[in-house]
């Protein structure tokens, strides 16, 4: 029942509402962004391989999700099980029977996509081979593909009675039963050595054979000796919910040694999902489900094949591909012109549309000016090869003090960032680490110069990760200013986060968690105080803390209008009568994956724009350090109010959240993509000196040829 409205002149405190009427379960509501993701899948309009993508990507979420969500719900059911969820009321072991109960509806509509995408790559001359009915031409050719690989395949044979060899998280297994009665004999075969995939070409027609079940149906031939009564291609998701406290108790203080003696930890953590790809009988299922120590509600059998990258490989018309949309390399400036712009200009860049070299190049022209005494930069995630890191190491030879802050516990990216950390200290850097119980998730660089007799500095704060990969992948935004008052917030942020304590709250810069969901509130309450003419627009990727949701209840019932842009979970309803009946919610689910955070209080003159890193989580508020910026300049002003406006007209990619907490697309929304639209946009936008030459022109010293240090970068990272 919903909370009665307090009845007076000015916004005051609401009593908390009843959850069921107002909250969503966070993990139901990441659940239903997976469905989101899983419709494009089904969605005829999305060309076949995009669809084939984002049946991928669903599966790789869930998969993520059961790692690290399961696992914490799996770790509360034994240790606090009478704790509820405060926005739902389920206890963690009802939040587990939730999700498997919604998994199992959406494997059903897996299912069928998977059968629907698989009849059209048919149709486009691609057949992914099913062995149960496989042409005689088909199953020579793959007979020939077995003996290739069938030295790179290891069976071991244990008796029935015996405990199953460890099986990795993540990795594909055969399990057969041999023989039968009390002879029966189990057999095990790992699948990590082989590719997950083969090809050929008979007639025009492109095969793609899995290998799991290559090898399935081979088994004959591989175990002559033996007599396969049944198998089935099995993989195991294991708990990654391995946090550094389960390692504080060494005596090294080595931060390195601590986070790869968790990485350990977590391969080895208990199942929390066994997916199964083939037909067990009841027996021979029960007896690997005692083997596993998994409950049988755990386990899923599936013929949606568990690896999908064979997509890679597949050619055909262009048609079965998105157009083509290539970031705009060319933003309107050269090196050597950066510094002169933001010395005048604030510079606002939008990924994917426009380049992250931009951000490299303003790095080597930093790395080439005598002026710069040091480049300050916290990295949370990198690419493989990462240019931005190439970028650092140059500075650093060039006699920089670039200092790297580097989070060894971005999940899954742990060992990555493990080995930057040492490429980085072998190329001069100076790295740190992160808090011992806050995540650096800021996006924060800061280069600082002598000028004169003054200090000048560049700040840059951006919504993403310095990672070139993702920044073709996600949409962020990256605002650059020459602003004296955000380079010193920065600095003292750095400052801070070098002798290990908690940045400071500072004016120009919203620092997490110090200064951040203090301000936001601040902020919504002078909307309330506008009552009908405040307005309210959020961009983020999940929502879930009870302060900021109460606070725009209370938004709500003051009159504000409330819009939220959420990509993924968000744990409040839109449209509840007497609480959030001014509150929107769409989520945008497309070609490119939303990431952009975006702040907008007030509108017109009385606007204030604010980007950064952190999302309404929990997480984001209280327990990770994040940074924030104000947009100021009329023209990155125009620029993000031109995102808001595209997310407000899109009916094409933008789903609506309804009040019971289910999503609906509006219906002909072609040609109103927010994507496409912003990809106009920013790839036709440039900057220009307009004839200022650079101040340092003339001065700075002659550029080293790089090639011989990015030579020898090259095998640093190789």
């Amino acid at each position: 029942m919903a909370a009665k409205e307090k009845k007076t002149e000015s916004p005051a405190p609401i009593e908390s509402p009843a959850p069921e009427s107002v909250y969503v379960n966070r993990e139901l509501s990441w659940l239903a962004f997976n469905l989101r993701v899983l419709l494009e899948a089904a969605d005829t309009k999305v060309p076949l391989l995009e669809r084939l993508k984002f049946l991928m990507i669903y599966q790789s979420n869930l998969e993520e999700f059961y790692r690290v969500r399961i696992g914490i719900l799996t770790h509360r059911a034994l240790l606090t099980p009478d704790k509820a969820d405060p926005l739902s009321g389920l206890l963690p072991e009802a939040q587990i029977n939730e999700v498997l109960r919604v998994t199992r509806e959406q494997q059903a509509l897996m299912e069928s996509i998977w059968k629907a995408v698989r009849e059209e790559l048919r149709a486009n001359r691609v057949d992914v081979l099913d062995f149960k009915k496989i042409s005689k031409v088909d199953e020579l050719m793959s007979k020939k593909l077995f003996g290739d690989i069938r030295d790179l395949l290891f069976p071991k044979i244990i008796g029935i009675d015996q405990g199953l060899p460890f099986l990795w998280s993540g990795e594909e297994n055969i399990i057969a039963f041999l023989g039968r009665g009390t002879e029966q004999k189990l057999c095990i075969i790992p699948l990590h050595r082989i590719p997950a995939y083969l090809s050929f070409e008979i007639d025009g027609r492109q095969k793609i054979v899995l290998t799991a079940q290559l090898v399935r149906h081979f088994l004959p031939l591989l175990l002559k000796k033996e007599t396969v009564s049944q198998s089935a291609i099995v993989e195991v998701t294991r708990n990654a919910d391995v946090f550094l406290e389960d390692v504080e108790d060494r005596a090294d203080d080595d931060l390195r040694h601590k986070v790869s003696t968790m990485l350990t930890k977590r391969k080895r953590e208990v199942p929390v999902r066994v997916r199964i790809f083939g037909k067990l009988n009841d027996q021979g299922r029960a007896l690997l489900i005692k083997k596993l120590r998994v409950p049988e509600s755990r386990v899923f059998n599936q013929t949606v094949p568990f690896d999908l990258s064979f997509r890679s490989c597949i050619g055909g018309p262009a048609s079965l591909r998105y157009e083509e949309r290539r970031p705009a390399r060319d933003i309107g400036l050269k090196k050597g012109e950066y510094f002169a712009y933001i010395d005048k200009h604030d510079l606002l860049m939008s990924f994917p549309f426009q380049s992250t070299m931009a951000f490299v190049d303003l790095i080597y022209e930093a790395a080439d000016d005598p002026e710069v005494l040091s480049i300050k930069i916290t990295l949370y995630r990198m690419s493989g090869s990462s240019k931005i890191a190439a970028a650092l190491a140059y500075a650093a030879d060039r006699g920089k003090d670039v200092l790297c802050l580097l989070e060894l516990r971005a999940r899954f990216d742990e060992q990555n960032n493990i080995d930057y950390s040492e490429m980085l200290e072998d190329a001069g850097c100076r790295v740190i680490y992160g808090l011992p119980d806050h995540k650096v998730h800021s996006k924060l660089c800061v280069i600082t110069r002598q000028h004169g007799g003054n200090l000048k500095y560049i700040t840059q704060v951006g919504t993403g990760n310095y990672n070139e990969i993702t920044g073709e992948q996600y949409t962020d935004l990256s605002l650059v200013t020459a602003r004296e008052e955000a380079g010193r917030d920065a600095e003292a942020a750095f400052a801070a986060l070098a002798n290990g304590e908690l940045p400071p709250e500072t004016q120009e810069l919203w620092i997490a968690p110090l200064g951040f969901k203090t301000r936001v509130l601040e902020f919504l309450d002078r909307e309330i105080a506008k009552g009908e003419r405040g307005r309210v627009a959020i961009k983020v990727n999940s929502l879930n803390n009870v302060d900021i949701m109460e606070k725009l209840i209370a938004c709500s019932r003051a009159g504000v209008k409330v819009e939220l842009f959420i990509r993924g979970i968000c744990c409040l309803r839109p449209g509840v009568p007497g609480l959030t009946e001014n509150i929107s919610v769409s989520s945008v689910v497309g070609r490119w994956l939303e990431h952009s955070r975006i702040y907008s209080f007030g509108e017109g003159e009385e606007q204030r724009l604010f980007l950064g890193s952190g999302d309404l989580l929990n997480r984001n508020l209280e327990r990770r350090v994040e940074a924030f910026i104000e947009v100021v300049s009329p023209d990155t002003r125009e620029q993000i109010n031109r995102v808001l406006q595209a997310l407000r007209e899109d009916r094409e990619k933008a789903s609506v959240m309804q009040p019971d907490g289910s999503y609906l697309r509006p219906e002909g929304g072609e040609g109103t993509s927010s994507q496409e639209a912003l990809y106009r946009y920013f790839s036709a936008r440039k900057v220009s000196l307009q004839e200022e030459k650079p101040e340092a022109a003339g001065k700075a010293e002659e550029p080293r040829k790089r090639s011989s240090f990015r030579e020898w970068l090259r095998n640093l990272l190789n």
